[in-house]
């Protein structure tokens, strides 16, 4: 069973989650989602159990629970839902950086075509 956890302190390692669930049985793997652009964590990540009973029993206790000052989110993930096209974000300006009705040229005619 994959399971969702939020709300995780900044500097905390996967070791240190797993060995939080290992409390309440076998766990597969640990993932904390970092930012692409910094690495640094994002504040949630993924736990995978096998026994969906362990798994159950860890989401009961721990949901709620206090992890170095910071009081855990813990719940059975979810499917991450289909992206549309529009769900990516801000796109960069194809204008070269440059904004204003006169592509940045600060009124200034283009001299290079003569």
């Amino acid at each position: 069973m994959e399971i969702y956890v939020g709300n995780l302190l900044h500097g905390l390692s996967e070791e240190e989650l797993r060995q939080v669930f290992a409390t309440y049985g076998n766990v597969g793997r640990v993932s904390i989602i970092k930012d692409k652009v910094t690495g640094m964590s994002r504040g949630f990540g993924f736990v995978h159990m096998d026994d969906r009973e362990e798994a159950t029993a860890a989401i009961t206790a721990l949901n709620g629970s206090d992890l170095r000052g910071r009081t855990m989110t813990v719940n059975e993930a979810r499917p991450r839902a289909p992206r549309s096209m529009d769900d990516r974000g801000p796109r960069p300006s194809r204008s070269g950086g440059f904004s204003g009705r006169d592509g940045g040229r600060d009124g200034r005619r283009d001299r290079s075509r003569f």
